[in-house]
Parts: structure tokens; C-alpha cells; sequence
């Protein structure tokens, strides 16, 4: 009976045994296949890492290499002329009397006879300034006192060059003796249609020397970058100096008043981006 029952537990146990054995083994695959799902699961990561670090690096590489284009910077220059149709001039009346106030007064009433002959022959009040008003005494080599000298001085524009000779001539001839005329120049009004000729001359020009060199480098021209505009006034008349007196001024209107041309310039400085 004991041998019996001790073979009987000793089976139950070798049992036992084996069962505990078959569990372990299969915990040890369970865990065993989830290490492995784990390492699949960390190499797909890891390869979208380096995936999505690849492309960023490729993609500073394009992103480098349009902001590294070439450039190629240059001038032009370009030129328009004009016919002038404007002209400018200073005349100044001045008068001689005893006391500053008769000085003063001779004097206002000779400018207003310049004035009212330069409205006469043309010119708009708007475009009369007065631009000087003197008054100081005269005196002898011993400085004694002899008198006051009241002097005006008149900027006159006219916009017709054609009437300039006549009121020059009108002008002198209302102002009498002591008159002076000086700062003689000519202009061009309005140079917006001269500019923007000029303009696009020198950007031809400009684009024109971009096209030489990104040609012997082996490239195009692409777009513009960046430009800088630069005009300027040449070949304009210089101020001509006038002196006459009364007498002297009446022959004004028999000298021809030739306004020439005028040439402005503009130029560019451009930057250009090539491309192959």
C-alpha cells in the first residue's frame, strides 16, 4: 500500500513536472516572439529616421544650391536729347535819390514798369520772383553821405523762347538806366519723357553686357536680382552773363536767342542671376 501510494505521487509529481516545464517553455516563446515584433518595430523606426534625415539633407542641398546661383552685376548707360523750352534770366533795376524812402520809391515804380512789360510780352506773374532787395548809402572819398541806391533784383522764367528776345528788350527798356541782366539759362520742363527713354536705353545696354559674359561663361541670363537707377542732367546751356545798360539793351531783340539741346542721362546698375 505504501509502495503504491509513493508510486502514485511520484507519478503525480513527474506530472506536475511536466506540465510546469511545458508552461515556462511557452512563456519563453511568447516572450521570445515579442522581443522579436519589438526589434522589427525599432528597425522600421530607425530606418524612417534615417529616411526623413536623408531627405532633409537633400533637400538643404537643392535649397543651398538655388540660393547659391550665379549673379553677374553691370552698368548701362543711355542718353536722350532735347530742344529746350524754357528760359530763365535775373534783371535788376536799382535807383539813386537823396534819402533811402525817395530811393526806395523810384525804385518800386521802375519794377513795376519791368514787370508790367514782362506780362506784356509773355511771361505769368507766377513766374516773376523777386529774389533781392538792397539798400545802402553813398558815399564820397571822404565818407561824407551823398546819397541811398535802392536796388531790386527779378528771377523771370518764360516758357516760350520764342517771345524771350522781346521781353528782354521791353524789360531793359521800361527798367531805363542802371540795369543789369545775368544768370541767362535754358531747360526743359517737363524730362519725364527724356528720363524714361533714357531709362530703357541703358537698361538695354545693361542687359546687353549681362548676356556677354553669362555667354562666355556658359550660362544665361536669368532675373533680375536688383537695380539701381541713377539720372542726371548734361549738355545743358550754362548760365550766359549779361551786362547792359540802357542803351546797350535796345539791341536785345536783334541777337538771336538759340536754346541748343539738352541731353540727359540715366544710368543703371543691374544684378542678374544666371542659370545653366
Amino acid at each position: 500500500m505504501s509502495d503504491a501510494k509513493n508510486t502514485e505521487q511520484h507519478t503525480e509529481g513527474h506530472e506536475h513536472g511536466a506540465e510546469g516545464h511545458a508552461s515556462w517553455a511557452m512563456q519563453r516563446g511568447f516572450r521570445g516572439r515579442r522581443r522579436l515584433v519589438f526589434g522589427v518595430i525599432l528597425i522600421i523606426a530607425v530606418l524612417v529616421l534615417v529616411g526623413d534625415i536623408l531627405s532633409a539633407v537633400a533637400l538643404g542641398r537643392t535649397s543651398s544650391s538655388n540660393s547659391g546661383a550665379g549673379t553677374v552685376s553691370v552698368t548701362g548707360s543711355g542718353t536722350a536729347t532735347g530742344t529746350p523750352n524754357t528760359v530763365s534770366f535775373q534783371i535788376g533795376v536799382s535807383s539813386i535819390a537823396k534819402n533811402a524812402s525817395s530811393a526806395l520809391a523810384a525804385n518800386n515804380a521802375r519794377v513795376a514798369s519791368v514787370e508790367a512789360a514782362l506780362i506784356k510780352s509773355g511771361v505769368t506773374k507766377k513766374n516773376l520772383q523777386t529774389s533781392g532787395l538792397n539798400i545802402y548809402q553813398n558815399t564820397n572819398n571822404s565818407g561824407v553821405v551823398t546819397g541811398f541806391t535802392a536796388e531790386d533784383d527779378l528771377n523771370v522764367t518764360l516758357h516760350e523762347i520764342s517771345k524771350a528776345g522781346a521781353a528782354l528788350d521791353a524789360a531793359t527798356n521800361a527798367a531805363g538806366n542802371d540795369v543789369q541782366l545775368s544768370g541767362l539759362t535754358y531747360s526743359i520742363s517737363n524730362q519725364s519723357a527724356l528720363y524714361q527713354k533714357a531709362r530703357t536705353s541703358a537698361m538695354k545696354a545693361a542687359y546687353s553686357q549681362a548676356a556677354d559674359i553669362a555667354k562666355a561663361a556658359h550660362e544665361s541670363v536669368g532675373s533680375i536680382k536688383s537695380v539701381t537707377d541713377n539720372e542726371n542732367t548734361s549738355g545743358g546751356i550754362s548760365p550766359l552773363p549779361l551786362q547792359y545798360n540802357a542803351t546797350g539793351a535796345k539791341g536785345i531783340a536783334k541777337v538771336p536767342l538759340e536754346p541748343g539741346s539738352q541731353t540727359v542721362t540715366d544710368q543703371v546698375s543691374v544684378v542678374y542671376t544666371l542659370k545653366g
